[in-house]
Order: structure tokens, then C-alpha cells, then sequence
């Protein structure tokens, strides 16, 4: 069996509004593969503050 010491959860959040450093309100998460990917992940997601689909990164 593979181990799973090698998937972490990470963290989303858009880019153009940054709504998401208001209390209460979440972010996009998921899961990746930090030996593979260990540049910042980036991914297009729904922002529901733009009502579109925009650029979101991965945050600390």
C-alpha cells in the first residue's frame, strides 16, 4: 500500500475579490501531492462574490 504522508490538505483562495480573509466565510480546499507538485497550486474556481470563474491560489 502507498503512504499518505505525501498528500497534505491545502487551501484556495480568489485572487481578485480576496473575500475570503472575512470571518466566516470559507475557502476552496484539496488535497495534493507535495513530492510531485511543490510549486503553489493554481487552479480557475467559482467565486461566489464575482459570480465567475477566476484565478484561485494556494495560501498558507
Amino acid at each position: 500500500m502507498a503512504k499518505k504522508e505525501n498528500r497534505v490538505v491545502i487551501h484556495l483562495e480568489c485572487q481578485t475579490c480576496r473575500k475570503s480573509d472575512t470571518p466566516g466565510v470559507s475557502r476552496y480546499s484539496t488535497t495534493k501531492n507535495k513530492r510531485n507538485n511543490t510549486a503553489r497550486l493554481e487552479l480557475k474556481k467559482y467565486c461566489r462574490f464575482e459570480r465567475r470563474h477566476t484565478v484561485h491560489k494556494e495560501v498558507k
